[in-house]
């Protein structure tokens, strides 16, 4: 949430949309809580933000979720929108791994948000690369997954509905 208000406040982005994936292919499905569960608690750390929003766009096309595959179907879908790709630091060093990636670089900007430790390589320096400085960070969702897997307190690491949420569910314990 942090990223994701930075990016609408200090950009030319008007609004975000997070779009929850039922399956990254390079993430065993079964690490990931139930798609509806991830859903509710994005809806749930969104509130009452107008300017950002949670997707469930992917929901309704083939498994695995590839970036390229809904950027098209948004686009197509949204034809009046421009849609930025936002990611971390860490995901663009392994940008070349990621299906048609040089479609996604060659039609789509890309706005990055540098993670502490990560080298941002190469296509950092590509032309429809932004890179900024928001707020930096060692928290990533896999480092809370964890925390809760080990049976540790999150109350300050996530928005406090959120944190409600997980401490009444089992999603990822």
């Amino acid at each position: 949430m942090i990223i994701a208000n930075y990016m609408v406040e200090h950009t030319d982005l008007k609004e975000i949309w997070m779009v929850i994936t039922p399956h990254n292919p390079l993430k065993k499905k079964a690490s990931l809580a139930k798609d509806y569960d991830r859903l509710n608690l994005v809806q749930l750390a969104i509130g009452d933000r107008l300017n950002i929003k949670a997707s469930n766009i992917e929901f309704g096309l083939p498994k695995p979720s590839y970036t390229v595959d809904t950027l098209v179907h948004l686009k197509q879908k949204y034809p009046e929108k421009s849609f930025v790709l936002i990611m971390g630091g860490d995901n663009l060093t392994t940008l070349h791994k990621w299906k048609n990636y040089e479609a996604i670089l060659n039609q789509y900007e890309i706005y990055v948000y540098d993670r502490p430790e990560y080298d941002l390589g190469k296509l950092a320096k590509h032309e429809s690369v932004s890179i900024f400085n928001a707020p930096l960070m060692h928290i990533s969702g896999s480092y809370i997954r964890n925390e809760i897997k080990a049976g540790k307190n999150i109350k300050y690491l996530v928005p406090e509905p959120v944190y409600e949420q997980l401490s009444k569910s089992n999603i990822y314990k």
